[in-house]
C-alpha cells in the first residue's frame, strides 16, 4: 500500500522527493475521480446541447469594475495561507514532512512570509481590475453555454461531497468526531469518508445549481449519474491503495485456482490507517517484522481480508459502461438516473455482506440501510416516470 504519493513514487521508481508526502494517495484518486466525473459531465451536457435539450442562458455581468472588498479579502486570505505553510514547509521540510496531516492543520507556518504573499495577490488583483477598471461600469447580459457550467457543477460536487461524507462518517462513527474535536491535529480529515455521504449531500447542492441555472434538473441528472458512476469506481482505487479501511471481513477460505490470491484475500501492508491489535470484525493488526515496510506505517492485516475496493471498483466500471451505452437509448428524462440509483445501490447492498462496517440497526449498517433506499428511490422513479409519460402522451 502507498499511503502518499511520496511512497508511491520512492518504491515504483526509486525517487525521494520528500514534498509528496503532503499528498495523500486517496485524495489523488478522489481529485481524478472528480476530473473524469467533470469530462463525461461535459460531454453529456454537449450532447444534450446539440439534441436541443439544454437551452443557451444568460446572466448579468458589469465590466468596469474596481476590485471589490470581497476579492482583495479572498485573494489576501489565499496569499497568507500559501505563504505561511508553504514557505515553511520549504525551509522546513524535515519537521514539516514527519507528520504531514498534523503540519497542515497545527499553527506552524512562517508569519512573515504569509504576510508578503498575501500583500503580493491582494496588490496583484487590485493592479488587475484598475487595468480593466472604465469611467462608467457597464452591464451585459452574457449567454452561458450549458457545458460551461461542468466546472462548477464539479466543484460544488467535490466540496459539498467531502462535507457529506465526512459527516455522514462522523454520524457513524461518533467516536471520531469527538476526537476531533478535542484534537483537530490526530485526526487525517481526509481519511476517514463516508462515500454515501458525499453522494447524497453533492446530489442535492447539484441538483440547486441545476435549478438556479436553468438546465433542467432530471435532464442535467442523467448528464451528470454516468460520471458519477465513474468516480465512483475510480475512487475506490484511492481506497484499496491506501488502505484507508474500507475492506472486507476476513477471508481465509483458499483462492480459486482461476483467481490472482491478492484479488481474493488481502492483508494491506503499510496501510494509511496503521491499525495494531484486534479489530471489530475478526482479524488484527499487525507489526510488518521482515523490513519491507514505510517508517510509520509498519502492518499489515492478519488474517488477509476480502479487498472490497478492488470489487467496487470493478462492478463500477461496469456499471458505468451500461449507463454510458443506455445514455442515447433510454427515455424519458430523469431515466438513467434513477437506473443510476438502483445500480448503485444494489452493487453497495451486496458488497456490505463482506464489509467490515459498523452496525447502526442490529446487524445493519448505515450503507445498507442507503443503499435499500437507493433502490426503492430508482425503481419507484422509474415507474413515476413511465407513468408520467404514459399520461401526457394519451
Amino acid at each position: 500500500m502507498y499511503p502518499t504519493l511520496y511512497h508511491a513514487l520512492l518504491d515504483l521508481a526509486g525517487i525521494d522527493l520528500a514534498f509528496l508526502r503532503v499528498f495523500n494517495s486517496f485524495g489523488f484518486f478522489v481529485a481524478v475521480a472528480f476530473i473524469l466525473a467533470s469530462w463525461t459531465l461535459g460531454r453529456e451536457l454537449r450532447r444534450m446541447e446539440g439534441l436541443g435539450l439544454l437551452k443557451v442562458t444568460t446572466r448579468p455581468e458589469t465590466f468596469g469594475l474596481p476590485a471589490s472588498k470581497g476579492e482583495l479579502i479572498g485573494q489576501g486570505l489565499l496569499g497568507f495561507l500559501v505563504g505561511w505553510k508553504g514557505f515553511y514547509l520549504i525551509t522546513n521540510s524535515d519537521e514539516a514532512l514527519a507528520d504531514p496531516p498534523a503540519f497542515l492543520l497545527s499553527a506552524q507556518g512562517d508569519l512573515i512570509a504569509g504576510i508578503a504573499v498575501g500583500a503580493l495577490l491582494v496588490w496583484m488583483r487590485w493592479r488587475s481590475k484598475e487595468k480593466q477598471r472604465l469611467a462608467e461600469p457597464r452591464t451585459e447580459e452574457v449567454k452561458v453555454q450549458p457545458h460551461e457550467h461542468a466546472g462548477n457543477i464539479t466543484i460544488i460536487a467535490a466540496i459539498w461531497g467531502f462535507i457529506g461524507a465526512k459527516l455522514f462518517h462522523w454520524l457513524e462513527y461518533p467516536d471520531q468526531f469527538i476526537s476531533f474535536i478535542t484534537n483537530p491535529t490526530g485526526d487525517d480529515i481526509i481519511t476517514g469518508l463516508t462515500m454515501y455521504g458525499g453522494l447524497i449531500v453533492a446530489g442535492a447542492m447539484v441538483i440547486r445549481y441545476f435549478l438556479k441555472n436553468g438546465i433542467p434538473a432530471w435532464n442535467g441528472a442523467d448528464a451528470a449519474a454516468p460520471g458519477v458512476m465513474l468516480a465512483y469506481a475510480v475512487g475506490r482505487i484511492g481506497c484499496h491503495v491506501s488502505g484507508d479501511g474500507d475492506w472486507g471481513i476476513p477471508n481465509t477460505s483458499p483462492a480459486p485456482s482461476w483467481l490472482p490470491s491478492w484479488l481474493w484475500s488481502y492483508d494491506y501492508p503499510n496501510n494509511v490507517n496503521a491499525v495494531t491489535g484486534p479489530q471489530r470484525g475478526g482479524y488484527s493488526g499487525e507489526m510488518i517484522t521482515d523490513g519491507t515496510c514505510f517508517e510509520g506505517y509498519c502492518t499489515h492485516l492478519v488474517p488477509g481480508v476480502f479487498p472490497t475496493p478492488l470489487y467496487e471498483t470493478i462492478v463500477c466500471l461496469l456499471l458505468f459502461g451500461v449507463l454510458w451505452a443506455l445514455r442515447k437509448k433510454v427515455k424519458p428524462a430523469g431515466s438513467i438516473f434513477f437506473i443510476f440509483l438502483f445500480l448503485n445501490g444494489l452493487e453497495r447492498f451486496f458488497i456490505e455482506k463482506i464489509r467490515v462496517n459498523e452496525p447502526v440497526l442490529g446487524n445493519i449498517t448505515q450503507a445498507e440501510i442507503i443503499a435499500t433506499l437507493l433502490m426503492v428511490a430508482g425503481v419507484a422513479g422509474l415507474i413515476w416516470l413511465r407513468r408520467k409519460r404514459a399520461s401526457t402522451t394519451s
